[in-house]
């Protein structure tokens, strides 16, 4: 998978500085084509590193009508013409009757983008509003709901891969609210089986930043769609926790830098986690032969 990076890098073209006096449709132009050029290489070497689509697969973007789903789509679409491999693409939405959901938008977006794609429509709305009190965070039935949707619809339109929009800014937040809330160690990653093992879940955004996103969705005039579920919730952890990290990150500058490389950076003996790292069978050598490589603490002192 390699090449597939490889074809981002060709996507760049020599461009000449704009001046002042350039008119703003020209600088909007130049500023969509840098914004959608670092795009593509991030999210090409996502797909190369961690090798999320392969020659033949059918990719099922999941478009729930938001700036990220949107972002993705857009972007594969643009790798797909250039990859040295064939793929296909199918756009996928879960209608889940939310009240005043636009249902004519992503239809009309996808059919003028030439975009195959199929609209499921599902009450998971009432089901999450029956079950969930009133006040308390609706997202984990809410996903758990759509995510069986999904599955089943992966396999009945036969796609290989099912690609979700999630960026480097939610694998930083999911990070933090497991170690914050649930005492576990995990995040978001790139590339997933499902339980049954019948599913690979791809994340290819995983190197990309929100902003980068956010900026682009605005710059292409995408046709949001607002989330009436958790979109409206403002005391969701997550939303606390991305507050946090941008705090922080304005007074350290670099440290979501940092943080995210550390999730492919990991030092298991310097952990308390007895399954990854055998502390017990651990004892000092009195007549080592050779040095013996291990991890160190003492960049920690």
């Amino acid at each position: 998978m390699a090449p597939v990076a490889l074809q981002c890098r060709a996507m760049q073209r020599t461009t000449i500085p704009l001046s002042a006096n350039t008119a703003p449709s020209a600088r909007r132009s130049e500023e969509v084509e840098r914004v959608h050029t670092r795009l593509c290489r991030l999210t090409g070497q996502a797909i190369a590193d961690y090798r999320m689509i392969e020659d033949g697969d059918k990719v099922m973007v999941c478009l729930s009508g938001g700036k990220d789903s949107y972002g993705l789509l857009e972007i594969l679409l643009s790798l797909r013409t250039r990859a040295p491999i064939h793929f296909d693409i199918i756009a996928v939405n879960l209608d889940q009757k939310q009240p005043g959901f636009p249902a004519h938008v992503l239809p009309d977006y996808l059919t003028t983008r030439g975009v195959p794609f199929h609209i499921e429509t599902r009450d998971t709305y009432s089901v999450v509003k029956r079950l969930i009190p009133e006040g308390q965070t609706t997202c984990s039935l809410c996903s758990r709901l759509r995510r069986g949707h999904l599955y089943r619809m992966a396999t009945e339109l036969g796609a290989t891969k099912i690609a979700l929009g999630h960026h480097r800014d939610d694998i930083l937040e999911t990070l933090l609210l497991n170690l914050l809330f649930t005492g576990k160690m995990k995040a978001m990653p790139p590339k997933l089986r499902s339980k049954s093992g019948r599913h690979l879940v791809i994340r290819p955004l995983a190197y990309v930043k929100e902003a980068d996103l956010a900026r682009y969705a605005a710059l292409l005039q995408f046709p949001i769609i607002p989330c009436d579920l958790c979109g409206s919730q403002e005391d969701l952890k997550r939303k606390q926790v991305k507050v946090l990290l941008r705090d922080w990150n304005e007074r350290f500058p670099g440290s979501n830098d940092s943080m995210f490389a550390a999730l492919s950076n990991i030092a298991p003996s310097l952990l308390l986690d007895r399954h990854l790292f055998d502390f017990a069978a651990l004892k000092a050598d009195e007549h080592p032969t050779e040095p013996v490589a291990s991890d160190s603490e003492d960049d920690l002192l």
